[in-house]
């Protein structure tokens, strides 16, 4: 399969390259490339001619998202709709895998938990509205121009070569730099909410599986079905140091607005595909923390 990579050489889209070259995929993967400008990407998508193209350019940054409202639903919505629109001028028209985010869904009551794709999308931060709208537009592209778009709602994916922007990647960081420095206190923020985390490399893999054996104009959780508190997250991270250290609780840290669990259910991507989580969670903290303790020697 002949396949078009954006956000190639990001976190996510490292690891997806790696995995379609392996899987056998010709994959192009430009580095430089601005998806909210027409002639960019439609002059790629041109030269590439692809069967199948990955979404995965994006702002990533639920936090950051905050102070540029405009700038998250630019990149994400906007840029969404020029690839989608370059997609349409392609002969024959490509699969499209739209990765949107369950941070759309939102704040869903306990009792409603875990969330299936049939959960309305309540979304409560820019970034969450800005994968909102980039999903409505692959709807429309789907339904008004009959384009074989896919949709994916990976919930908290981690791994190494993540950015200390988030939760799980800084945790190690900081683990890694504490033992290097020998201090004995790691900062934390929010330590009681929970989170559905599945390692990147079986995210990739999901996203693969979608764009083979999935159906257009449908969405699907990427997820593990199971919800972690960030609390056990930093204590495993801590049992596997080579230093005596605490947590010490940071208010700093703390999002303006934090949904205190978040849990997917993963029901429909395995009854369509068979993809299951195989990368225990122990293994992705224990590959991170090594990730740092490389980065930072």
């Amino acid at each position: 399969m002949r396949s078009f990579v954006t956000g190639g050489h990001g976190f996510v889209g490292h690891w997806l390259v790696e995995h379609l070259t392996a899987s056998g995929d010709e994959v192009i993967a430009p580095e430089e490339l601005d998806v909210t400008d027409p002639s960019s990407i439609g002059g790629a998508l041109a030269e590439a001619r692809p069967e199948a193209i990955y979404h995965l350019a994006a702002f990533t940054h639920v936090g950051q998202s905050w102070g540029d409202p405009t700038g998250a639903f630019r990149v994400n919505a906007e840029g969404t709709l020029v690839l989608l629109e370059a997609a349409r001028a392609c002969q024959p028209a490509p699969r499209v895998l739209v990765v949107g985010s369950a941070e759309a869904y939102g704040q869903v009551p306990l009792d409603q938990l875990p969330v299936n794709e049939s959960t309305p999308l309540r979304p409560v931060t820019p970034y969450a509205a800005s994968k909102a709208a980039a999903e409505m537009v692959a709807i429309q592209a789907h339904l008004g121009h009959q384009l074989p778009v896919l949709r994916v709602r990976p919930f908290n994916h981690v791994g190494p070569g993540q950015a200390p922007t988030f939760v799980v990647s800084s945790l190690a960081r900081n683990v890694a730099e504490a033992e290097r420095k020998g201090t004995g206190s790691v900062r934390v923020g929010n330590l009681s909410a929970k989170r559905d985390f599945t390692d990147v490399r079986d995210v990739v893999a999901a996203y693969r599986r979608v764009m083979v054996d999935g159906r257009p104009g449908v969405a699907y959780n990427v997820c593990s079905g199971r919800a972690v508190a960030v609390d056990e997250v930093a204590r495993q991270l801590l049992a596997l140091s080579e230093a005596d250290l605490e947590l010490e609780v940071d208010p700093d840290l703390f999002r303006p607005v934090d949904v205190p669990e978040v849990r997917g259910d993963p029901s429909l991507i395995r009854e369509t595909t068979g993809w299951e989580p195989v990368v225990p969670l122990d293994q992705t903290l224990r590959d991170t923390l090594d990730y740092w303790r490389h980065e930072l020697a």
